[in-house]
């Protein structure tokens, strides 16, 4: 069965133009490559989890880009995606598209990646051809001035003035009569949908972060639990923050829900 698997993923790589590498540097399994279709310098990556020796599909295949930079150095700059044999096209349709979304240098143009210190930096190394000479150029230091605060005179709110938080009982009432009014919001959500983030407030759409996130649906439970793989992010969104249900309770002042971008998917009210 695992000889039958391997030929099906080495199908659809060989009619998708990937051809294989002579060898794998971090372990035993075949990696495939091939240009990306629009992007220069960009290849999308493979590991086939098919065996060198055995030729028998061994582990999950992973889908990343990589850009060849000016010493033909390879560096990775989209997040590595597990996928199965099945879903192997999409994922590499999905991993191409997320090359929008990575950050380009402003200098020379290159792609980003995220270096082992943990910043994200130019593939070419640009820095190291001008940065020598901002340093020889500003040689004198400027001496700091410091600035003495002054103490700002407190002012006292007179009682007339002043805001008292409202009564236990009355917010809790006030907290029962909005949830009786919510409504559950819904959306079908299936693995493999391309999916992006939008900002409500108030069930008002106010932010829209086509372009800017872009992820891919792994898996969704019985229970409407939702994982993703975000392949690409150029937003300072928290983590925390991040849809993962495939609903939500009406009239919440705000919150993040998915966007599907591969098909149509409408948020629905069900009763």
């Amino acid at each position: 069965m695992s000889k039958v698997i391997a030929a099906q993923i080495k199908n659809i790589l060989k009619t998708d133009g990937f051809f294989p590498h002579k060898g794998n540097a971090k372990g035993n399994t075949v990696i495939y490559s091939r240009k990306h279709p629009t992007a220069k310098f960009v290849r999308v990556v493979v590991n086939s989890g098919i065996d060198a020796k055995s030729g028998k599909f061994t582990a999950q295949p992973t889908v990343k880009l990589c850009y060849i930079n000016r010493n033909k150095g390879w560096r990775e700059i989209t997040t590595e995606t597990f996928t199965d044999p099945k879903r192997l096209a999409s994922t590499i349709t999905a991993q191409e598209a997320a090359e929008k979304f990575v950050k380009s240098c402003k200098f020379c143009k290159a792609k980003k990646f995220t270096a082992k210190t943990g910043n994200t930096v130019c593939a070419n190394a640009c820095w190291t051809a001008w940065g020598g000479k901002k340093k020889a150029a500003s040689t004198k230091k400027k001496k700091s001035q410091k600035v003495v605060a002054q103490a700002r005179p407190q002012m006292v709110t007179p009682k007339s003035k002043r805001n008292y938080p409202l009564n236990k009982s009355s917010e809790k009432k006030s907290q029962k009569s909005s949830e009786k009014k919510s409504q559950k919001i819904v959306v079908e959500i299936l693995p493999g949908d391309l999916v992006t983030v939008e900002e409500l407030e108030f069930d008002k759409v106010i932010t829209d972060f086509t372009g800017s996130i872009l992820g891919v649906v792994m898996k969704v439970d019985q229970h409407g639990r939702v994982t993703t793989n975000w392949t690409a992010d150029t937003t300072d969104l928290p983590d925390w923050d991040r849809p993962s249900l495939d609903h939500y309770k009406q009239g919440r002042r705000r919150l993040y829900r998915f966007k599907v971008l591969s098909r149509k998917s409408e948020w629905v009210n069900v009763a």
